[in-house]
């Protein structure tokens, strides 16, 4: 960079050396306290390496020329060069930019007033700074010296100059004539602050102002030179040197325009110092000694001030002044300087400065001040009391309460908030426009949390909501109240589980609605209270989340149970309903969709506790023939139980299922007291394909029986095995070579596959229509979920256990089970033929008859089933394995049923 400057620019570093007389050579500071700011604008000092920076390059050369505009870069590496060349060093190369301090804030933890976050981030605290967020908690920013934070700048010539612009010397004017002389001159006022034109004598121009010049010029042409008008304007502003000094970045002389402010200078010169005062600052000249306060300017003080330069004067900032601290409730906290001599300000002037409080009226102000010990004493202040130097004021709500107001929640559109006028407010008037409130809530019943305001207790206020959208039952409403609106969903809740498990005394299992909690709590520690609810018997379905306004209002939840009738029975949406006193069973039962179709209107029951308070609370039942449908008449309470039952049918509650080689299959409802044969003849009759004898007949209560059957027989198995396994069960076991682990073990897993073993529910019925008609006496009934399933004739027999080749084999008519043994390969070595038997195709177990005196047994039907078990000889003597044969069979039986379900429902 050195080695390539212009020929302009090493004649303008030859033009600068003359000014190293002038100009004072920065030397290194003796080491001392390190401190506490390092950034412009800090109240202890310049930044860090400021002092050993070279200093910046003047505006104007020598003989008055102004300086051409250079990067700030190049400047710097001019003056430091110069710098060197003075010392008497040899030029080194490009300085290294110094490098940032880092910032860091004195109180890290501290909280920032809202609205005085600092514009420049982490910017480090002054002196004063510290000591108002060590009173206080709250870290507050002196006010008005982020204005010069910009960092230094001349004032530019913007647009036309005033009228009254003071011309002076240097100044260039541009004079043009137009007319009979046509010419633009370019002017310069001299020395002597004349202005020398060519066809004109010298006129004075130096201190008069531009309107003066202007005039004085006009009529000049206007007698020397008729017709020639003439055209005045500044062409160039002259330069001014200021002397800027005191508490500020950077004093010394401030090159700076004619046009300059008091402003300007203080910001050429780094801005004022923290340390520095922003109301005393004192401008001293020709014109005498004036004392400019820029919060006029930067606060929008009363008063106007003289920011105006002339040369030759000088700028003096004095060290600060008084100041006090405003925080709180105001538009503008901070730190505020007392005018200058002044020992205090009244507080309203001061909360002027701080944007005025944010409330109107009602405030609080709390001054921490220190008394003549030094120790700190708080004043209740007023605005007309005096603050003064070192003074913290805290402005606070005298009250902070909400005041008329009330608001309308629940089952509505918005939360609406409204204020109570002069003329107050009624509940016809807040629920005026009934799309407020969402669709489907709930009629009979809404609340009104109220204050009292003499104990501060809330309690409910019920009121009928349908009344109140139609205009009637109108109420006031007071400070406070709180209008809660209850939809269909919110009062379905309170027959759902959680809500009947939470009047059982059950806690809930997480702490998500508080309001199951509180009934808890109640319905154990008074199990009464809530008996007329917990005799609904509503079933334990589902898991609904707790509604949000139960969520909000934890104790609406007791108080609705607490005036709720149950409406139990023929009713298409039975629950617990809240209703006011006197309300009429027709609106109860409008509520709750109104009464089914089978309901049996002469017979209502009404269950009624009396409401007087004694010692014992008779419980009164009443039959109600309602026949007449007059259900206004019925007039109720809380706490009543009305249940509406059924009227007789003998239509049963489910149906039952027919499938296979019937003519109509389906599903078919049924009535009581039904039998096979009507069933059988509803759908037509059997097909000519139908095998009756295999009917497969499955009963839900059979089905659990044997599947509790199984449960229990290996429940049995187990205990039976912890018995082998501690020497308890072994009969004659003793001193014989007996493995009782692989006993245990395949114990074990019989258990296990009886626990999976799937009960099929068959029923040993006879469904041939012709034997039926026959003999009524064994025309089975029929229950609801009964399912009949009539196979196709078969043409096999099956063969399993310890065969040689298990499986199917064709039908073969005369053929006994030891024939179908002997086709199937033969029984296995250790096969049981004794105890084998077959399960024949009506479900019925009959012995195999393959003993050698028994002659093979009877002949086999077709679709039979041969099971050949293994020999139990040598584990019997363990009790329990000659005890599973008639659950093996009763395995075997269900899972040859499955099967031939599987097959006819495909």
């Amino acid at each position: 960079m050195p080695s390539q400057l212009t020929p302009g620019l090493r004649l303008l570093s030859a033009l600068l050396a003359g000014l190293l007389g002038l100009m004072p050579v920065a030397r290194a500071q003796p080491a001392g306290p390190p401190a506490i700011s390092s950034s412009p604008g800090s109240a202890t000092g310049p930044a860090v390496g400021s002092a050993l920076s070279p200093p910046p390059l003047p505006s104007l050369l020598p003989g008055g020329l102004p300086l051409p505009s250079l990067p700030a870069g190049t400047q710097q590496e001019i003056m430091q060069r110069i710098l060197d060349a003075a010392g008497g060093r040899a030029p080194a190369g490009p300085l290294p930019a110094p490098a940032a301090p880092t910032p860091s804030s004195p109180f890290p933890g501290m909280p920032v007033a809202p609205g005085v976050a600092p514009t420049v981030p982490d910017e480090p605290f002054s002196h004063t700074e510290i000591f108002f967020a060590e009173r206080l908690g709250l870290a507050l920013r002196q006010f008005g010296y982020d204005s010069f934070r910009s960092g230094p700048g001349g004032a530019g010539v913007l647009g036309a100059l005033p009228d009254d612009y003071i011309i002076g010397r240097d100044d260039e004017l541009v004079l043009a004539l137009r007319g009979r002389t046509r010419s633009t001159l370019n002017l310069r006022v001299l020395r002597d602050g004349t202005l020398v034109t060519p066809d004109l004598p010298p006129i004075p121009a130096a201190g008069r102002t531009l309107r003066d010049l202007r005039a004085d010029l006009e009529a000049r042409i206007a007698r020397d030179m008729p017709g020639t008008d003439a055209y005045l304007a500044i062409g160039q502003v002259r330069q001014i040197a200021i002397f800027v000094g005191g508490e500020v970045q950077r004093p010394g002389m401030q090159a700076l325009t004619a046009l300059s402010s008091v402003l300007d200078a203080l910001q050429q010169a780094g801005g004022v110092r923290k340390t520095g005062s922003l109301r005393g600052i004192r401008v001293e000249g020709p014109r005498g000694s004036r004392v400019v306060d820029l919060y006029a300017v930067i606060a929008g003080e009363r008063g106007s001030v003289d920011l105006s330069l002339r040369e030759g004067e000088r700028i003096v900032v004095p060290p600060l002044g008084g100041v006090v601290a405003l925080a709180g409730e105001v538009t503008r906290p901070g730190i505020y300087e007392l005018p200058a001599g002044s020992a205090g300000v009244p507080l309203a002037a001061a909360l002027r400065l701080a944007g005025d409080p944010l409330r109107p009226a009602g405030n609080r102000f709390l001054s921490q001040g220190t008394d003549a010990g030094g120790r700190r004493s708080f004043t209740e202040l007023r605005p007309q009391d005096l603050v003064r130097r070192g003074d913290s004021v805290l402005v606070q709500p005298g009250a902070d309460v909400i005041a008329n107001q009330l608001r309308l929640a629940g089952h509505v559109t918005a939360p609406v908030t409204r204020a109570i006028g002069r003329g107050g407010v009624s509940l016809n008037g807040l629920l005026s426009d009934p799309r407020l409130v969402r669709p489907d809530p709930y009629p009979r019943l809404a609340v009104i949390l109220r204050l009292d305001a003499q104990t501060r207790v809330r309690q409910f206020v019920p009121f009928d909501l349908s009344r109140a959208l139609q205009g009637q039952g109108n109420l006031p409403l007071a400070e406070g109240d709180e209008v809660i609106v209850l939809g269909n969903s919110d009062i379905a809740w309170l027959a759902s589980p959680p809500v009947q498990r939470a009047l059982r005394g059950e806690a809930p299992p997480d702490d998500s609605c508080p309001a199951l909690t509180q009934l808890a709590i109640a319905a154990r520690s008074a199990p009464a209270r809530f008996a007329h609810a917990r005799g609904a018997g509503f079933p334990d379905i589902g898991a609904p989340g707790c509604p949000p306004v139960f969520r909000d209002y934890p104790p609406l939840l007791s108080f609705l149970l607490d005036t709720a009738v149950l409406l139990a029975g023929e009713v298409r949406q039975p629950g617990l309903f809240p209703i006011q006193d006197n309300t009429g069973l027709d609106a109860l039962l409008a509520a709750a969709g109104g009464v089914t179709d089978g309901a049996d209107l002469s017979a209502i029951e009404l269950a009624r506790e009396p409401t007087e308070q004694s010692g014992t609370i008779p419980l009164s039942r009443t039959l109600l023939d309602l026949r007449s449908r007059n259900f206004r008449a019925v007039r109720l309470s809380p706490r009543d139980v009305i249940r509406v039952p059924r009227g007789f049918t003998d239509r049963e509650t489910g149906p039952v299922t027919l499938a296979g080689e019937a003519v109509r299959p389906g599903v078919y409802d049924i009535r009581r007291g039904e039998r096979l044969s009507e069933l059988l003849a509803r759908a037509g009759g059997l097909t000519g394909q139908a095998y009756a004898y295999g009917t497969v007949f499955t009963r839900d209560s059979v089905r659990l029986r044997q599947q509790e059957g199984f449960a229990r027989t290996a429940r049995d198995l187990e205990t039976s095995l912890i018995q082998v396994a501690a020497g308890q069960a072994v009969a004659g076991g003793r001193g014989q070579n007996v493995d009782v682990g692989n006993a245990i073990s395949a114990g074990r897993e019989l258990a296990n596959a009886l626990r999976q073993a799937q009960a099929a529910g068959r029923m040993v019925v006879e469904a041939n229509p012709v034997l039926l008609a026959a003999r009524p006496e064994l025309d089975v009934l029929l229950e609801p979920g009964d399912l009949i399933v009539i196979p196709k004739r078969p043409n096999e027999v099956t063969v399993v256990g310890a065969v040689l080749n298990p499986g199917s084999l064709q039908f073969q008519s005369g053929w006994r089970a030891s024939d179908y043994l002997r086709a199937a390969g033969g029984p296995q070595r250790f096969a049981d033929t004794s105890r084998a038997f077959v399960v024949l195709p009506n479900g019925q177990s009959a012995p195999a008859g393959l003993s050698g005196w028994q002659a093979g047994g009877p002949p086999v039907p077709p679709g039979s089933l041969v099971v050949v078990p293994q020999d139990p000889s040598p584990f019997e003597t363990w009790g329990f394995i000659r005890d599973l044969t008639q659950v093996l069979s009763q395995v075997t039986i269900s899972s040859a049923a499955l099967a031939v379900i599987a097959r006819e429902m495909r």
